[in-house]
């Protein structure tokens, strides 16, 4: 059975409605989830979800 990880559409949505979590789910909660939790909070959303398609797309 598929990883959580490995399923990009799931990624995909996630990181469209929750960015934090699709960080999470991908790579752990490492320094990019922190970074990206940031990025909610000091663009809007906007850049937490740029910033979550390239790491959950890389």
């Amino acid at each position: 059975m598929a990883d959580i990880a490995d399923n990009k559409i799931l990624l995909i949505i996630l990181s469209i409605i929750i960015p934090p979590l699709a960080v999470g789910l991908k790579v752990g909660f490492t320094k990019h989830f922190w970074i990206n939790l940031i990025l909610v909070f000091l663009t809007f959303g906007i850049g937490a979800i740029i910033h979550s398609l390239i790491v959950c797309l890389a």
